[in-house]
């Protein structure tokens, strides 16, 4: 991996850390904190919202800045916006730091992108992405397990500072690894902003919400489900998590190869192939050793698609790619949010854990129409052009 990537990945591992890793600290924020579970969970559905409001507010913020300055800053805010967190007194300055953590999250992941598919050769810039983005699903395979077990161990707050140290490390690499000077664009603020002119863009602004939804419908009860309807033990679903987040890793690189192969294409399979493997899951959540290789397989279709997606943005909106990259990361989290909420509406109207693969299979199917659609739109501007 090229140094700038690999110092791209590190801030991405620290990022996705803080992102994640407050799920499995929620009763112990919620005991030491003494508000209830529910109360603690807003944590993540208001970092969730913070991402999605700030990323295009400080987009906006740095588009002019340089490159490896805005990047440097945005780290900065990242190490502050933790360092809060660990010695945060209460609840509200908590949830103030995790909003102030998440500001930085989307910006950070939009420009980032853009700059590692600018180190490298056009016929390697989605793999750029997906090396970067090996740092988030990394994060889910060492740094949300990792983190859990020292905040369980001595305390949730000395999660949070080893995930500052990890800022701090990323800081670092950042420094010394970047290029001095990266290329960029003056930026308009008139012509980023009318790239939301565009349906194309808006169109995958739109799939990456969908399919964000169609995993976050099923995942976020993924711990109910397989100990409830499959009958795994709590130690063996942390085991069953791990292999996910292997399938993320797997799913992040074989994106990015497929994506710089035939785009298109690669991004329509992947689609067509999530909604299979939900349909399958509905059957195979019943029996253990089905349940995982499901899930394995779900991991790695889940994070095939960033790569495409996030290549495709950065294409569609190459006058204004920093703000659309940045949008994309977004709806992302938008995605994530809306498909909890359909979860849990599921849930809460009655329905039974194994009906929410369904509900990720409506989703998915919505994201495959879309891009379908696009295609076809796509097809016909270059019939006509």
């Amino acid at each position: 991996m090229p140094l700038p990537l690999l110092a791209l990945a590190i801030a991405a591992f620290g990022i996705g850390t803080t992102e994640f890793v407050i799920m499995g600290l929620l009763p112990d924020v919620a005991r030491d904190l003494s508000v209830s579970i529910p109360a603690a969970g807003m944590l993540v559905s208001a970092y969730a919202l913070g991402v999605t409001i700030g990323a295009p507010i400080v987009a906006i913020a740095v588009a002019n800045m340089p490159r490896k300055k805005a990047l440097m800053s945005l780290i900065g805010v990242f190490i502050a916006g933790n360092l809060l967190c660990a010695v945060a007194p209460g609840y509200a300055v908590l949830m103030a730091a995790r909003i102030v953590t998440a500001f930085c999250h989307g910006a950070f992941f939009g420009i980032g992108s853009v700059v590692a598919a600018g180190l490298v050769a056009p016929n390697r810039r989605a793999q750029a992405i997906a090396l970067m983005f090996t740092g988030l699903t990394l994060a889910n395979v060492l740094g949300v397990p990792l983190g859990t077990a020292l905040g369980q161990a001595v305390g949730w707050r000395a999660t949070f500072w080893a995930v500052t140290g990890i800022g701090v490390l990323a800081a670092a690499a950042l420094a010394v690894c970047l290029p001095a000077r990266i290329e960029m664009h003056k930026a308009s603020l008139v012509r980023e902003f009318s790239v939301l002119k565009n349906p194309q863009v808006l169109m995958v602004l739109g799939i990456s919400v969908l399919a964000s939804a169609s995993l976050f419908s099923t995942f976020t009860y993924i711990t109910p489900i397989l100990e409830d309807v499959t009958g795994f033990t709590p130690h063996a679903v942390t085991l069953v998590l791990l292999l996910f987040g292997l399938g993320l890793t797997v799913g992040s690189t074989l994106g990015g190869k497929l994506a710089d192969w035939r785009l298109m294409p690669s991004l329509v399979a992947f689609l067509l192939a999530i909604v299979v493997i939900l349909c399958v899951f509905a059957g195979t959540m019943h029996a253990r050793i089905p349940a995982m290789l499901t899930v394995f397989v779900w991991g790695v279709l889940a994070f095939a698609i960033v790569p495409p997606l996030q290549m495709l943005i950065v294409d569609r909106a190459s006058h204004a790619p920093n703000l659309a990259s940045t949008l994309n990361q977004g709806a992302f989290n938008l995605g994530n949010a809306t498909g909890a909420w359909l979860g849990g509406m599921a849930i809460g109207a009655g329905a039974p854990l194994t009906t929410l693969p369904w509900v990720g299979v409506a989703s998915a199917l919505g994201a495959l129409l879309l891009t379908l659609w696009s295609v076809s739109i796509e097809r016909r501007v270059a019939v006509a052009g």
